[in-house]
């Protein structure tokens, strides 16, 4: 939480607005649990009204750089002051639903704890991930030097390719790059001692 820019006023506008205010009702359904949650319009109905109340108004603002989701959450005040923070998570699928949850989720989260407001995170799940990270394909360079090594090197290519899990030099991920060149340091010198021999 950045508070570069808070002014005596604005803070004393937060502790009366978390005075007044409720914890959050537990209106929606997480199908995965089978339990209720307060869902992000019942954070905002419960907080909107009393941060209005005290001067103070939220702006939430979404990003997605490609690979995480951010929400950087600012509470202003009337009199001038402000401040922010940011939170972030990487989606459970990279495609638009995901990140839609992912932000949805991360405003709803931020926004409740920077209120002081209690809610249960039963539907976490729709946004938190449990598969490992997606690393991008190799570049096209990257795929040719493969390719003249494993040709350099007499390897198997059809075995070299199921044991990454592809079926193309092609499809391989940066993240398999040091394992490859270990492999291929290993068989040069492997095939060098057996030409001296």
């Amino acid at each position: 939480m950045n508070l570069e820019h808070s002014t005596p006023e604005l803070f004393t506008a937060l502790a009366k607005m978390q005075g007044e205010v409720e914890n959050a009702t537990k209106g929606s359904l997480n199908p995965h649990f089978k339990s209720k949650y307060a869902d992000l319009a019942e954070v905002l109905n419960t907080v909107r009204p009393v941060l209005a109340a005290n001067g103070l108004s939220v702006i939430q603002s979404p990003s997605f750089d490609g690979a995480i989701c951010h929400v950087t959450t600012t509470i202003a005040h009337s009199g001038g002051g402000y401040i922010y923070g940011t939170m972030s998570c990487v989606p459970a699928k990279m495609d638009g639903q995901g990140v839609g949850a992912s932000t949805t989720y991360l405003r709803r989260y931020s926004l409740a704890a920077v209120c002081g407001v209690a809610q249960e995170d039963d539907d976490g799940q729709s946004a938190a991930h449990n598969r490992p990270a997606v690393y991008p394909l190799i570049s096209s360079g990257e795929a040719a030097r493969i390719r003249e090594n494993i040709e350099a090197l007499a390897i198997d290519e059809p075995a070299f390719l199921k044991h990454y899990g592809v079926t193309a030099v092609a499809q391989l991920t940066t993240d398999k790059i040091a394992s490859i060149d270990k492999a291929f340091a290993i068989k040069s010198k492997a095939s060098a001692k057996g030409g001296e021999a």
